[in-house]
């Protein structure tokens, strides 16, 4: 089924958005197929930082695995999204499914961009805190600042904050930290 087809119904469920095909630019939010342009180089090479620094850390620890985009990850009907880093704990692996993540990780990283921003610190934002994800970093490469949030009692509580210089620093992964000029290099 194409993307012209799914288009005509006012709200999708995920078993529409798996009939898109393989790579298509769309998550599923709010129930609606929303497109999202590749991301630009420098969006990539963010992400990659953080991917690399975060992967180290979690192997070094046997703390559990370290995925990034694109990876579905479900957390409702009409919720389908492809965060650009997601950890999950080792005692978690059990939500790893064939074809997605099939639950909250436990810590999911957002690196902003034009087309998406919006939706990071809104709709996605509320539905991470509301379906369990302990940690939520929200990265901005225009301010060049990271902030990372701790989920206390279902509700995302900002634990720390950096801009231009300094570390973000988890609370979930004690003793992980990453320099935001190894971040935005």
């Amino acid at each position: 089924m194409g993307t012209a087809a799914l288009e005509k119904k006012n709200k999708h469920t995920y078993a529409d958005y798996e009939k898109l095909p393989e790579g298509s630019p769309y998550q599923l939010i709010g129930g609606e197929l929303v497109m999202t342009p590749a991301p630009t180089p420098y969006h990539q090479i963010i992400t990659g930082n953080i991917f690399f620094e975060l992967m180290k850390f979690v192997k070094a620890q046997g703390a559990g695995t370290v995925l990034n985009s694109p990876i579905d990850v479900y957390l409702a009907e009409t919720e389908g999204f492809q965060p650009d880093v997601i950890f999950i704990a080792q005692e978690r692996l059990s939500i790893i499914g064939q074809k997605k993540i099939e639950a909250a990780p436990d810590l999911v990283v957002e690196v902003l961009s034009p087309s998406t921003a919006y939706y990071d610190l809104r709709h996605k934002m509320r539905l991470y805190e509301s379906s369990g994800v302990r940690e939520y970093w929200i990265v901005d490469p225009e301010e060049k600042s990271i902030e990372v949030y701790e989920n206390a009692g279902g509700e995302f509580k900002l634990f720390n904050k950096a801009r231009e210089k300094g570390v973000a620093a988890s609370k979930l992964l004690p003793g992980f930290e990453v320099g935001l000029d190894v971040v935005f290099s």
